[in-house]
């Protein structure tokens, strides 16, 4: 699934410090989200499976991706994220607990 590749190459982006690769990563991403989106019974479900992928930066995308289709279920996943403390995710898992919490991001 290139959803979950993605996260991957997000990932060692992160680690190697490439702020540009990461962010057409993140275009890439968003396209395939607003194609999901966009299909008949919104398909953004098909990233419910990734919430037990191995990758931390795969299941923050999966969960930040269907807060809207299934929140409760994936704020435990960013709560979990962000109370690992591991890495970047942690702190984005986190922030995005505080955007939501705020009323700041209401995903759709």
């Amino acid at each position: 699934m290139r959803f979950a590749e993605i996260g991957i190459e997000q990932d060692n982006a992160l680690l190697r410090n490439e702020i540009g690769s990461f962010n057409k990563l993140y275009d890439e991403k968003a396209a395939i989200l607003a194609e999901l989106k966009s299909r008949e019974g919104d398909q953004r479900t098909l990233l419910l499976r990734l919430y037990s992928h191995p990758n931390m930066q795969v299941r923050l995308n999966a969960a930040k991706a269907t807060l809207a289709i299934e929140p409760n279920e994936a704020r435990k996943q960013l709560e979990a994220i962000a109370a690992s403390g591991q890495g970047p995710q942690a702190g984005d898992a986190g922030m995005s607990l505080w955007t939501l919490d705020e009323g700041i991001f209401k995903p759709t």
